[in-house]
C-alpha cells in the first residue's frame, strides 16, 4: 500500500474537527476523513490543544492527551480557528454524504435485484 502524504493545514483541520465536534471518536473521525485511526492519533499529539468538545457541548481535557491543561475561561477561538474547524467539518460532511449516496445506490440496486428473483 501506498503511503499518503497529507498537507499540514488537512493534520490541523481532522485535529480541530476532532476536538470541536461533540462526542466525536478517534474512530469515527478517521472513517470519515478516510485516514487510518493511528496516523489521527499522532496528529492529536503533535498539533493538538488537550482540550475536546463533550457530547453535550462543553469543553473538557482530551482523553488522549492527560498532561495538557484545562481549559481557561478566556480562551476564545480566533477566526482563523473557526475557518479552519468549518473548512474541516465541510470536508467530513462532504465525504460522509458521498458515503451515504453510495450505499443508497447499493441497497436500492439490491432490493431491485432480490425483489426480481421472488417472482419465480
Amino acid at each position: 500500500m501506498a503511503r499518503k502524504n497529507y498537507s499540514e493545514e488537512f493534520r490541523r483541520q481532522a485535529v480541530d474537527l476532532y476536538e470541536s465536534t461533540p462526542g466525536a471518536t478517534v474512530r469515527g473521525i478517521a472513517e470519515d476523513l478516510g485516514i487510518v485511526r493511528g496516523t489521527l492519533r499522532h496528529w492529536l499529539q503533535a498539533y493538538g490543544t488537550g482540550k475536546k468538545t463533550a457530547a453535550d457541548g462543553t469543553l473538557t481535557t482530551s482523553p488522549l492527551q492527560s498532561n495538557a491543561a484545562p481549559p481557561g475561561p478566556s480562551e476564545e477561538e480566533s477566526l482563523e480557528q473557526r475557518v479552519a474547524r468549518l473548512e474541516a467539518e465541510n470536508a467530513a460532511l462532504r465525504v460522509q454524504a458521498t458515503k451515504l449516496t453510495t450505499e443508497r445506490e447499493i441497497l436500492q440496486k439490491a432490493a431491485k435485484y432480490f425483489a426480481g428473483e421472488t417472482r419465480w
